[in-house]
Parts: structure tokens; sequence; C-alpha cells
């Protein structure tokens, strides 16, 4: 049996235990009563009360406690105001929302789960009845007999311009039904959406039910939503009333909510191919947001049950969305009291006497929907069977199994609490995990607005006037959805970016014209510096140095000096490098901080300068906006490179000492310019050398083979150059370096 040995730390937890109860608002005596009952029906061990304690803890080590949670819902609800602002200002009427483990918070490192993403597109209107019609828009009514299974439906096409059946093949997505009428193909629409993605030069798509994604760890669903109140939605919020939960505002707010139609047909229907499943992840997304702590981890821990236990029985048969619907009638039919901390293996038993059931009758309904069965397509009647034997043995040995999971250290962490402060050397947890996963989530949304602006800034005219008007709109668009918190946030990151680029071009239009740059230019350029520790401020000082104003120049870059220190993380838009995701390298950035963390962030995002900031960039990175030799090369870049390789874009820190390297040799500071010569060979070597951030290894590269190019020494620029067109042979301004090398050495 389990080591249940309390110890000096055990104390203080069951005191705290105690307190849990005033938390959700009931009294001492109702929640003993409720314990009492549950006990005598399920035969609640007593160790399990410290066991659950344990597991709390052991969760709120391994990245799931409530800090993480509600960071992690934050974060990829900000995701969801940015990709949706992008897609509107791309001209797509597109809804998009983050689902899943990762927007609910209901994850950990350890549980490694995928991003979910559904897109949503507004110009279809769906139709319950003929009177939804619409017209302009592409009009789809649903239809369901008693043939079509439980929350599938087919779509039959009506005209754009006339409500009649449309009764022709006019598109490769249209299939005609034995019937005569014509239907929008769901797996048509799949392989439509995979054809224009491989078309912009994607490559392969990965399929995963109705996903069709080209992001790796990405599950991308296109969908459509419906606007109607549907009966089904209506008969589960009628079932609900007068339960402890979902609570009345909940089931208030799923009447509005609208549904989705995602392209996925039932694995046992004769339209499999041309049927759309009903998804209502608006409302299960509110029902997890409605889960207390105790909830959150007990759905955590049963999935990491299915991924470390039951996989070994039925492989990845038994989904998160199992879990989640088992904690869902759990709920439902469980007193709120019993969701505290001291009783978190109780109601983890609950679930798996509950899911034992289903096994037994072959079935686990869908919470919402009525007449689902979640095992068909997933669980065979097979491992049905040898799932409920190992669910047997489980509930008969109390759960001792739980001992046993290896994710996250789970079983380390539960041995014993005395082994807490060294479970494991080296292993990140608590404050620490806590923290780097803060950092890991604000790094990858960093990195994915730069992705959205740099796609956006992609699409524009080359002439002055006319950027200057998009980028102009861009602001205002920003502006105009920041209608809430969360949207806000999101809006005012964008906006200080797009400023940022703004105030850059009018500077390179001002420099154009030779005028000089008056002090109310300067101070509107200081406005941006908050966007990150150094790219901002680095594109202030190539404007200063650029001008001539090199003592200015010099004032900038040792403020940048001073503040990139070693716990600096490079953030690029486009471009990835191994291990920079994990999560030590996070925490290695909080060495020597504490708790409270940062004073401001610690990320310098590459530094760009796109055609029109032209007369702002030190002359050698305009190579790197003519970076091919032939056209041949540019038909070699894919998808993402076409976005950035027009531009100049090199990461902040080589940027930096190569500045410096200018401006001293400038103001005829000798010694300074050397030394700043020095440190950039020095930091590129180390990094290029170790693949540790640096994700412009090519350019990096290419402004040190320049330096030594200023130096008279050809033979070690051309040594840098050709190091630079080893990291990559073509679409490099190296190979134009190489070539004005060979003739100032030939000549």
């Amino acid at each position: 049996m389990w080591n249940l040995s309390v110890d000096m730390e055990a104390a203080p937890r069951e005191s705290r235990m105690q307190n849990k109860e005033s938390d959700i608002g009931v009294s001492r005596a109702s929640n003993k009563k409720h314990h009492q009952n549950l006990q005598s029906i399920m035969q609640i061990p007593e160790q399990f009360t410290e066991l659950s304690i344990r597991m709390f803890d052991a969760l709120d080590d391994s990245g799931a406690g409530k800090e993480t949670v509600l960071e992690r819902r934050r974060t990829f609800l900000r995701r969801e105001h940015i990709e949706k602002i992008a897609f509107q200002l791309q001209g797509n009427n597109i809804e998009c929302f983050h689902f899943g483990s990762q927007s609910e918070g209901t994850t950990t490192p350890g549980l490694q789960s995928d991003i979910d993403f559904l897109l949503s597109y507004n110009k279809c209107n769906i139709m319950t009845v003929w009177e939804d019609w619409r017209t302009g828009m592409y009009n789809l009514l649903m239809l369901h007999d008693n043939t079509t299974p439980p929350q599938q439906y087919l779509l039959q096409v009506i005209q754009d311009y006339t409500p009649e059946p449309v009764t022709s093949l006019t598109d490769d997505r249209f299939v005609r039904k034995d019937s005569g009428q014509i239907l929008f193909s769901a797996e048509r629409w799949k392989q439509h959406v995979e054809y224009e993605n491989r078309a912009k030069g994607l490559g392969e798509a990965t399929k995963n039910g109705p996903s069709v994604s080209f992001t790796p760890n990405w599950d991308i669903v296109n969908a459509c939503h419906i606007r109607k109140p549907l009966p089904e939605i209506q008969h589960w919020i009628d079932r609900c009333r007068g339960k402890h939960w979902p609570p009345v505002q909940l089931l208030e707010a799923a009447r509005i909510a609208p549904c989705f139609l995602v392209p996925a047909g039932h694995p046992d229907s004769d339209y499999k191919r041309e049927e759309w499943r009903l998804s209502p992840d608006l409302i299960e997304r509110m029902l997890t947001f409605s889960f207390n702590m105790t909830q959150i981890k007990c759905y955590i821990v049963l999935k990491l049950i299915k991924k470390s236990l039951f996989a070994y029985i039925v492989g990845d048969a038994i989904t998160s969305f199992h879990c989640k619907t088992i904690m869902f009638f759990t709920m439902e039919r469980t007193h709120p009291s019993l969701w505290c901390e001291h009783n978190l293996m109780s109601v983890l038993l609950l679930c798996l006497h509950l899911l034992r059931r289903w096994l037994r009758l072959g079935r686990l309904p869908h919470y919402i929907i009525e007449g689902v069965n979640l095992f068909d397509g997933k669980l065979s009647k097979l491992l049905q069977k040898r799932l409920l034997v190992y669910i047997d043995s489980l509930i008969s040995n109390n759960l001792q199994d739980v001992f046993c999971i290896g994710i996250d250290n789970i079983s380390c962490r539960l041995q014993s609490c005395s082994m807490r402060p060294i479970v494991q050397t080296g292993e990140l947890r608590g404050v620490c995990l806590r923290n780097s996963i803060r950092l890991l989530l604000k790094f990858e949304c960093l990195e994915r607005l730069i992705h959205v602006l740099i796609y956006l800034k992609h699409q524009q005219s080359s002439s002055h006037n006319t950027f200057m008007q998009h980028l102009k709109y861009l602001i205002r668009t920003f502006f105009e959805n920041s209608t809430n918190g969360t949207s806000k946030t999101a809006a005012l990151e964008c906006i200080k970016h797009v400023y940022t680029l703004q105030i850059s071009v009018q500077t390179s239009y001002f420099l154009r014209l030779r005028n000089v740059l008056d002090g109310e230019k300067i101070r509107r350029a200081q406005y941006s510096f908050n966007s990150d520790v150094a790219s901002s401020r680095l594109k202030f000082a190539s404007m200063l140095y650029c001008s001539g104003n090199l003592q200015a120049t010099v004032r900038v870059l040792e403020d940048v000096e001073r503040r990139y220190h070693s716990n600096i993380k490079a953030v690029c838009g486009y471009r990835h490098l191994g291990g920079d995701r994990h999560l030590q390298v996070f925490a290695d950035m909080l060495s020597g901080y504490k708790e409270e963390g940062f004073i401001e962030l610690p990320f310098a995002f590459c530094v760009r300068f796109v055609r029109q900031e032209s007369y702002c960039t030190p002359a050698m990175l305009l190579f790197e906006m003519n970076r091919n030799i032939t056209e041949e090369e540019v038909a070699q870049r894919h998808y993402n490179e076409k976005l950035w390789m027009d531009s100049a874009e090199v990461d902040a820190r080589p940027f930096l000492h190569y500045l410096q390297y200018l401006t001293y040799g400038g103001l005829g500071e000798r010694d300074k310019q050397l030394h700043a010569m020095g440190v950039l060979e020095a930091y590129i070597d180390t990094c290029v050398r170790n693949q540790l951030n640096l994700y412009h290894q090519e350019t990096a590269l290419n402004l040190l083979g320049h330096c030594y190019e200023m130096e008279g020494d050809y033979a070690g620029a051309l040594l840098y150059y050709e190091w630079s067109l080893r990291c990559r042979r073509t679409n490099n301004a190296a190979n134009w370096h190489v070539l004005r090398i060979m003739r100032l050495i030939s000549g």
C-alpha cells in the first residue's frame, strides 16, 4: 500500500485543508454530512484525505496551480483577439476561437497538449428553416431525418440570391444525394482547405478528425457557426434546470451561445463523407471555465490517468473529451460542497465509477447532445471490455496505480511529502515552474503577434503614401477592436508595434529629403520604447546613426547594452530553434530574480527593416532586402519566407554590437570600436556553434564579415561570408558579399 506517513509539512496542510470548507461557502457541518454520505455510498478509504492533499500539492508543483491556469486562459483569449483582428484586416469575415486544454488551463507541461483553433466563416448562413435564408450569403440548409445519426447534419446548398435549392454541381465541394439534393460535402471542404493552403507553399497537412493543420502541434478546424437556437441545446437546458450544476446564469448564457458545424461524419453513417457534426464548443468552454480548482485538478488527474495508465490498455482511444464528459456528468450529480481539496481523490473515484458504469453499458453519452455514444468510432467492444477489467482493478485497489503516473513526475511527488524539495535534481517545480510557464506563454504569444504583424505588413504596396495610409488604418482598426479588457490588451500590443514602424517609415522619408531630425520627431520615436527590451530602441539608434547624430546614437546603444542582460530571450516571428521552448530555457532566465519577477519582460524581438525604412537602415543591411542572386532562389522560398525575406531582419544582440562598431568608428574611438567587434565575434561564435538564441545566423555572420571588411581584412571577411553560406546557401546576401570581396582581392 501507500507510504502515507505524516511528516513536518503535513500539519500546515491539514489546517489548510480544514479552512477550505469556508472557501466554498458551506458550513463545516454541511460539508461533513455530505462527506459522510459519500463515504457510506462509495466506501471511501480514510487514507484518501491525505492522498488528496498530496495530489493537490503535486499538481501545484507540476504547473497546474491557480495562477498558471488563469495565465493560460488570459494568454489564449488574448491570442484569440489578435487572430480575429488579423483576419478582419485581411478582409476575411471570420471568427476564431482557441478551445481545448491550453485555453482552458487544464493541462500541465507533461501532458504536451496540442493547441486547438477553430475558424468560423461568417459568410456562411446556416439555415435551420427556410425563413433563415439571407441574400448574398452562402446559404446552407441543415438536413436531419430518422436515418441521420444524432449530432450529425447534412447541408443542402441554397442559392445566394433566391431562396431556392441549387440543382447543379457548380462547385467541387458539392455532391448530389440520391434524392437529387445538392449537398455541401464536409470531406470535400477539408480537401479544399488542404489544397488552398498547400498552393500557398505550406507543405503537407496533418489531418485529425475535422482538423486540417499545417502547423505542428495545432489542430485547426474550419467550421460554420449556427446563429439560431437549436432544439438539442434547449433540451439540455431544460434537463439541467434545478440541479446543483450548471448554474442558472451559465444556462442562460448557453441559450444564446452559437454552436458550430465541423466537418466530421459519423463512422457508421452512409453519408459520413458528407456529414457535419454539431459541436457546442463555446458552451463546453463556459462549463469548463466554471470549474473550481478541485474540479480542474480532478479533470487533469483524469487526463494523466488516461495518458499514462489507460494508454497501456487502449492506446489513444480514450480522449480528453471523454474525460471532460465524465467530469460534466459527475459534477451535475454531485453536491458542490464535495468539490474541495481534501476530497480530490474521492471525487476522482466517483468519476471512475461513472466511467465503469458506462463501459458496462457499452455507451458513453454526450453531455449536451442526446442520443450520441462517444465510444462509437473510438473504443471498440473489445477495448471496452479490456478497459473495464482494468478500471475494476483500479477501483478495488483504491487507486493505488496513481503512484505509477510518471508524467510530470507525479509518482515521485506523491511518495512522501518530505521528498517535495528534493524530488529530482534540476527539476522545475513550484514558483520556478509557474514563472517559467508564464514566460513560455508570453514568449509564444509575442512570437505569434510578430508573425501576424509581419503578415499584415507584407500585404502592402511599396508606395510611401499607400504604406503610411495602411499603417494608420491598422492602428485605427486595432483601436476600434479594443472593446473590453482582453481585447484592449491585445489591441494595445499590436498598436505599439505598428506605431514603431510608422515612426520609422516617416523618419526614413524625412531623411530621404535630406532634412534634419528635430526634437519632436525624436520624442515621438521614444514613445514606442516599451514594446520590448531592445528592438525599438535599436531602430531608434539606427535612425540617429543614419541621420549623423553619432553622440546621441552612442547614448541609446549604451542604454540598450545595460538593459540587455544575459537573461534576455530573443523572439522571432518566423524562425524556430531546437529547444527554444524548453521550460529549462525560461527557468534559466529567472536566475537571480525574486518571485515578483522582472521590471520589464525579458524579451527582444528581431530588428526588422522594410524597404520603406531604407534611409533609417545601415547600408550593409540593404543587401538583406535583395538577398537573392537569381529568381530561382525566390521560387525556392517557402510560404513563410516569402513574407519577410524582402526585408532586412537581424537578431537584436548582434545588431547592437554592429551598430556600436559603426558608431564608435565614426567617432574615432578606436579602442571601443575594436571592443565592440570582439564582443560581436564572441557572441556569434558561441551562438552559432551551440545553436542558441540566434535566429538569423547568416545575417549576423554577414555583419561580422562586414566589420572585417571595414578593417581591410578581406581574408577574414571572406571567411565569415563563407561561414554564412554554410548556414544558408541560397537567399543569402553573403552571395553578393563574396562576389564583392573576390573583386576587391583580384583588383
